[in-house]
């Protein structure tokens, strides 16, 4: 099933198609992106996008004013005793700072919460990642704890993952 396009305004979350490879490729390799996500060429961007990107991932691009701005993208625990979704975003350089990460957030949430049911979002950016973890908490997403060296950086060394939900009854969106 294709998911479904999300608009509110001048914002369009649109998901990917085989011809985006190239922009989400320029997307992963701008330098404030690449610093997070580590480096991509075209086979790890097809392989983890396009190949295999998992049952339950669904990739976003995000459009503001016809230009691409970064993705988003969601992942779904589907046992029903532990369902919810878990979020992940980049936004390129030159659009952050312009509050497009949030907005991008709570569109995504608001349809994870009415059209997919969820109750709880998940999101884990690293420990010190601060752009992104006020972009989270603009939506109102809460920390709930730093997950110690969870994730193996770019530079190869481990990192701290702050892992951060919101849930339904809290979410202003």
């Amino acid at each position: 099933m294709t998911p479904p396009l999300l608009q509110s305004g001048n914002l369009v979350l649109r998901p990917i198609e085989l011809p985006d490879a190239d922009a989400i490729l320029r997307i992963l390799r701008d330098p404030t992106v690449e610093r997070w996500w580590g480096a991509y060429d075209e086979a790890k961007v097809a392989s983890e996008f396009f190949e295999a990107p998992g049952e339950d991932a669904v990739v976003y691009l995000i459009v503001v004013d016809g230009e691409i701005a970064g993705l988003i993208q969601y992942g779904e625990e589907p046992d029903p005793m532990y369902r919810h979704a878990g979020i992940d975003i980049s936004v390129i350089e030159s659009f952050q700072g312009r509050g497009i990460g949030p907005l991008a957030i709570r569109m995504l949430a608001r349809h994870l919460f009415t059209e997919r049911a969820h109750h709880r979002l998940t999101i884990d950016p690293a420990a010190s990642n601060r752009n992104a973890i006020r972009a989270y908490e603009a939506v109102g997403f809460r920390s709930v704890g730093v997950m110690r060296k969870y994730e193996r950086g770019p530079d190869g060394t481990w990192h701290d993952g702050l892992l951060m939900d919101l849930l339904v009854e809290e979410f202003e969106g």
